[in-house]
């Protein structure tokens, strides 16, 4: 049996019908592919691939802000409430072998900063334009235009590590 892979999906907590759209078709295709989903475990892109997921017999580990595991989507299939805040950002991305960002807001922007920083691959789909940093010889961020290509990007990364 081979180990399972760790695909952390962050993306606003206030989306938009797209996103989320998105992100469920997302989190369905990870669970097809036998990778454990992680995420910040509340609403909007959060909720959707947790939906995703789960509907599609996935795992899905949400690591909640705040104490009460209740607050967490009832799609996650282990809810952990850390009690950090924004500061659980960190465990999402730390806890990943791959980072997908879909859309943006200043937390996911936090997020894919932090993975970045620590050398967490990351896949953007619907994110901010960034700077591609492979060039300074940085990490870059794979911007995908659709989900094909941001599920082929995964499969390349995860392939690849």
């Amino acid at each position: 049996m081979s180990a399972r892979r760790y695909v952390a999906v962050v993306g606003p907590s206030s989306s938009t019908a797209e996103q989320d759209e998105t992100a469920e078709r997302l989190g369905g295709e990870l669970a097809r592919r036998g990778h454990v989903v992680v995420c910040g475990g509340g609403g909007g892109v959060m909720a959707a691939v947790s939906r995703g997921s789960a509907g599609a017999g996935g795992l899905v580990v949400g690591l909640l802000p705040g104490l009460d595991r209740t607050e967490g989507n009832p799609h996650l299939t282990v809810a952990i409430p850390t009690g950090l805040g924004e500061l659980r950002n960190w465990l999402v991305v730390r806890a990943a072998d791959v980072v997908v960002a879909v859309g943006g807001s200043w937390g996911t922007l936090s997020e894919v900063a932090l993975a970045v920083r620590t050398g967490v691959p990351v896949v953007a789909l619907g994110f901010w334009n960034l700077p591609d940093e492979a060039a300074a010889g940085g990490p870059a961020i794979r911007q995908a235009p659709d989900l094909d290509a941001a599920l082929a990007a995964v499969d390349r990364v995860l392939a690849d590590a």
